[in-house]
């Protein structure tokens, strides 16, 4: 592997890595040489947790749903005395078909998507984001389907209302943030075939991961908020 594609001695802080897009990151890390704590919200059984088992102690596994407070607090106080040149948080679910019209969601499955894809998101960056260096990054797991200016053809209404929502939070977080010397990063993946992006998404874990992993590094002490997709160009809010 090239130079510029190791980052051996990082330390990578993945929150909502058991499977899909988060165990992806931390494999890709891992590989180039980091050192890497992903979060799960079971305490076995999971990709992570396999993939963990057999990475030497590269990789270490914390328990949190980061849709229960408690459980993040508890989480940054199992972590104080610790430091972190990269926060991932990647958690986000997905309960309404594509075609899935908003008004008609169960209530309960409409509150839980919102909770843990923007509420609990954010609540892990407030949590955790005093344990990032003064000039590491904080990155969010967005999509492409969170950009309004870009929604043409509707389509995972309560999947893309969430992640609007996290982009509107984040965007606040960033205001009273000025002055951070850290990037914050929104990053927009692809659709990509994973249990949650089903097995018609026109992009495979190889074909996204390592180039949203090449951009975040490419974003690394640039302070202030950038939306973008995993190549590095900016995406419409």
């Amino acid at each position: 592997m090239a130079d510029e594609k190791r980052n051996d001695g990082k330390r990578v802080l993945v929150v909502g890595a058991s499977r899909g897009l988060g165990e992806a990151v931390v494999e890709e890390y891992a590989r180039r040489g980091a050192r890497v704590i992903g979060t799960a919200r079971s305490d076995g059984g999971t990709p992570l947790h396999r993939f963990a088992g057999a990475a030497g102690g590269a990789v270490e596994v914390e328990r949190v749903d980061i849709a229960d407070r408690g459980e993040l607090d508890a989480l940054a106080e199992r972590l104080q005395g610790r430091s972190f040149d990269l926060l991932f948080v990647v958690a986000g679910i997905s309960l309404a078909p594509r075609g899935a019209i908003a008004a008609d969601i169960d209530d309960a499955d409409f509150a839980l998507m919102m909770q843990t894809n923007a509420l609990g998101a954010i609540r892990a960056v407030e949590a955790l984001g005093p344990l990032v260096e003064p000039e590491g990054t904080i990155a969010v797991m967005s999509s492409g389907q969170g950009s309004i200016a870009g929604n043409r053809s509707g389509g995972f209404e309560v999947y893309r209302a969430t992640k609007a929502a996290l982009n509107q939070l984040m965007r606040s977080y960033a205001a009273r943030h000025e002055g951070d010397r850290r990037a914050l990063l929104l990053l927009a993946p692809g659709w990509v075939r994973t249990d949650m992006g089903g097995d018609g998404a026109p992009f495979s874990i190889a074909d996204s991961i390592p180039a949203l992993v090449d951009t975040i590094e490419a974003q690394s002490g640039i302070a202030g908020l950038r939306y973008l997709d995993r190549h590095g160009e900016t995406v419409p809010w």
